[in-house]
């Protein structure tokens, strides 16, 4: 399969960080990754090249492969940064800033940041590269999705310093042991807080991924 060239063997990551897991992600998620880069809200010409012939339905049938993986995760690379880094780091993960208008990313993609079925992306086990990268893609408009676009939303609040912060604790966070606990949750958390609207493209078959 051509995505193994770059993202691994059954979709563990490429060695240089900077190819992302896909094993184990949700479906829904994968699938509108395929379509944002075939349809130009992603940019890299060799994926938007691979997926530009395929059509809708087939690119749901590779979501849905590499989503069915469960897979173990490395560990974690040491981290770099400062010990107030990291906390500030943490901070906005868990809980967010008020006076920023940041929710917490814990809001979105899950109390244990695995993600949220069918279309929000884990946050762990990602290199802190490529974490990085896909941040500073959203504030620069190289990264987008379908409207609303609410992490475009989201960066563009965020310093420099707060996305080094986040993307460093992220980084260094361990996966949950159990594979139970490393797969996507069900739905998200229960809070009071109000989140910004996300789009989504439709699943091809009628039906949630």
């Amino acid at each position: 399969m051509a995505c193994t060239a770059c993202h691994g063997a059954q979709g563990r990551a490429g060695p240089d960080g900077y190819y992302p897991r896909l094993a184990g992600k949700p479906a829904g998620y994968l699938y509108n990754q395929l379509l944002n880069f075939r349809d130009g809200r992603r940019h890299y010409a060799l994926m938007t090249q691979l997926v530009d012939p395929l059509t809708d339905a087939y690119l749901m049938e590779i979501a849905t492969y590499f989503s069915a993986l469960d897979l173990p995760y490395p560990p974690p690379a040491a981290p770099a940064a400062a010990p107030g880094v990291l906390q500030r780091g943490q901070t906005l993960a868990l809980r967010g800033d008020a006076a920023l208008r940041l929710p917490a990313c814990v809001a979105c993609h899950g109390e244990a940041l695995t993600g949220v079925a069918p279309h929000i992306p884990g946050l762990l086990g990602l290199p802190r590269d490529y974490l990085n990268a896909q941040l500073g893609a959203w504030r620069t408009g190289q990264r987008r999705a379908q409207a609303p676009d609410c992490m475009a939303h989201i960066v563009a609040q965020m310093g420099t310093e707060d996305i080094h912060a986040t993307t460093s604790w992220l980084a260094a966070q361990p996966l949950p042991a159990s594979a139970a606990g490393r797969k996507p949750a069900a739905a998200l958390p229960a809070t009071k807080a109000v989140l910004p609207a996300c789009g989504s493209a439709p699943s091809p078959l009628g039906k949630p991924p």
